[in-house]
């Protein structure tokens, strides 16, 4: 974060039982403006693999709206998938998790919604309100698949539980882990 703008690089890959079962890759990067504590995405790329598809995203923004300039596999407008042009205020996923997991002042964690599109579907991120723990807060939350999901993926699970430990470092709140639910069984994201 600098002078009102940000710009987040990301890679998630799968590890452990879960990495020598199915091999789950995501690499992606995003920058905007952060206003008042509101995510205004200009630019978000990605490549994902999943280990059941792989896919390829591009998007840049014009007043908050999203224009998908790439998106592989194709997408068929008009049966596949949302209306970019109907999306604006949304953010894109990578701009999502960093605002979930960047460090915040002390009394601004959890409580937080966002809504995301990828260029192809609509999800969500609630964060409820922080529970105190013995070493800091942690913050409840769920990912909801929205829209333009297949009635397989929706059928499947579109409900995600997570929990957010945040500790404080000075002044400022920082996430130490997450724990949640996946379709891979439970999963854990630590801070190194």
């Amino acid at each position: 974060e600098q002078d009102g703008r940000y710009s987040v690089t990301g890679r998630l890959e799968s590890a452990g039982l879960v990495g020598m079962v199915r091999r789950v890759r995501y690499d992606g990067q995003a920058q905007g403006v952060l206003r008042n504590g509101r995510f205004t995405p200009a630019r978000y790329s990605e490549q994902a693999d999943t280990g059941r598809r792989q896919s390829e995203s591009v998007m840049e923004y014009r007043r908050g709206v999203p224009q998908v300039k790439v998106y592989n596999p194709p997408r068929d407008p008009n049966t596949d998938g949302l209306d970019p042009a109907t999306q604006g205020g949304t953010v894109d996923p990578l701009t999502a998790l960093f605002a979930t997991l960047r460090d915040v002042p002390a009394g601004q964690e959890c409580n937080r919604k966002l809504t995301l599109f990828d260029g192809k579907r609509r999800s969500q991120i609630v964060l409820g309100a922080p529970q105190p723990t013995e070493s800091g807060v942690a913050c409840p939350g769920e990912y909801r698949r929205l829209e333009g999901f297949s009635a397989d993926d929706m059928a499947e699970k579109s409900r995600f539980p997570f929990t957010v430990q945040m500790v404080p470092v000075g002044q400022m709140m920082r996430v130490t882990e997450v724990t949640m639910e996946s379709l891979y069984g439970n999963a854990r994201l630590k801070r190194r």
